[in-house]
């Protein structure tokens, strides 16, 4: 698959920044347009940027560095739209539940970029795990699991929790883009139930005690109820 090529001027002294820009967001749309990253070749997004493939690899040691940076990029729209969503929460369990609901949301209008960002193998491990772990969307997410726990909702590893919360938010991204005709119902209602009945699980945990077994679970639940 190629786009169209496009007659490029030649690049001003210290433009170079702006043409790794032009790169990534071609990357990005070519890779929105295909089934997955094997579909683009370094060539085409070269052709959609107006640039000799040679001068991909000025910017780019190969194929793999530029779905890096794609990925990063990708990361960065997510947490755009979760400070976005959350704006106008004034608590943290409000932020927590916007932040979720806006990744899912995400997910969904972006498929082919959450497939490659999340679902695909990480094109460069180490970097990317690096990338995750302290991206502003993760980074977020894990600021406001520290306030649920300072406000007495939740106890417990603040990291662990944050993962907890993020497999959930991913959890019902991944199959509705993989499962699309399952019957969930309206997407955002399907998600912000499983959202909140993670949160809620999570709360009462700490309620019923370390690792608690089903048995201790359902003694709990019995003296709960009038």
């Amino acid at each position: 698959m190629s786009a169209p090529a496009v007659r490029r001027t030649r690049s001003k002294r210290g433009s170079g920044d702006q043409l790794r820009e032009e790169i990534v967001v071609a990357a990005k749309r070519l890779l929105a347009e295909a089934d997955r990253a094997d579909d683009v070749p370094i060539r085409a997004v070269a052709e959609a940027v107006g640039v000799t493939t040679p001068s991909i690899y000025l910017h780019f040691a190969d194929k793999q560095e530029l779905l890096a940076a794609v990925v990063a990029d990708v990361f960065r729209e997510l947490d755009d739209a979760m400070i976005a969503a959350a704006a106008h929460e004034t608590t943290p369990l409000g932020r927590l539940r916007a932040f979720g609901l806006a990744y899912v949301r995400f997910a969904l209008d972006h498929p082919e970029h959450y497939r490659l960002a999340v679902l695909e193998p990480c094109p460069k491990p180490n970097i990317e795990v690096d990338e995750v772990l302290h991206s502003s969307a993760f980074s977020h997410m894990q600021a406001t699991v520290e306030e649920c726990i300072a406000a007495g909702i939740f106890a417990g590893d603040p990291l662990g929790i944050t993962f907890e919360m993020w497999a959930v938010a991913h959890g019902v991204a991944a199959l509705m883009i993989a499962k699309p005709y399952l019957p969930f119902g309206e997407a955002e209602e399907f998600a912000d139930r499983t959202l909140c009945a993670a949160a809620l699980g999570q709360a009462a945990r700490s309620l019923v005690g370390a690792d608690p077994d089903p048995g201790t679970v359902s003694d709990w639940l019995a003296r709960q109820r009038p």
